[in-house]
């Protein structure tokens, strides 16, 4: 089992305030205005961020009963959250893989929509950088339900809590995310 202290919590949310927390006026990808941004790419594809958010996220995903197989989500926010909690299992003795759902099938190849360690009829978390309205999560819920796995819920890094919790709630999903948008602007 991965352990996470509150001293690397902590170091979490004051990497993601420093790296990826900016306040102004900004449009977001809604069409909303906001009075900050969170480019938690920043924070995400850094190496110290991976270390604490692929720890923090296991044992979230253990407090919660989840013990997928894979973990994956829309790229490119998802990308390296699935990652870092695919590694973080590696270095705690457990198998855990990463997959990448595409915004569209290639159109050579295999013509997957779906890259990476996915496979059908096999219990997956969705992850996300960033859930907002929640229209990314529930995209690569209806593709890898699609494809035949079952979904046992969404984790992201940051819950920007402008209703994305409520919108996959109301499809049938429970969400978590290991920072709200209020943690980490509280004080700035």
């Amino acid at each position: 089992m991965t352990t996470t202290n509150d001293a690397e919590r902590d170091a979490l949310r004051r990497l993601l305030r420093a790296r990826s927390v900016t306040t102004g006026d900004f449009v977001l990808s809604s069409g909303a205005r906001s009075s900050y941004y969170i480019d938690a790419r920043l924070t995400t594809m850094s190496g110290a961020g991976q270390l604490l958010i692929g720890r923090s996220a296991l044992l979230d995903m253990d407090d919660a009963g989840w013990r997928p197989a894979a973990v994956g989500g829309l790229t490119l926010g998802a990308d390296p959250v699935a990652y870092a909690i695919a590694h973080a299992a590696a270095l705690a003795g457990r198998t855990l893989d990463a997959f990448t759902v595409r915004k569209e099938a290639k159109v050579h190849g295999a013509r997957r929509r779906i890259e990476g360690g996915f496979r059908a009829d096999t219990d997956v978390v969705v992850v996300e950088d960033v859930i907002t309205t929640g229209a990314s999560a529930l995209e690569a819920i209806r593709v890898v339900e699609a494809a035949g796995a079952r979904v046992l819920g969404v984790l992201a890094v940051v819950d920007r809590q402008e209703g994305g919790e409520k919108a996959i709630a109301a499809a049938g999903y429970t969400s978590r995310a290991l920072f709200t948008a209020h943690e980490l602007l509280r004080d700035v």
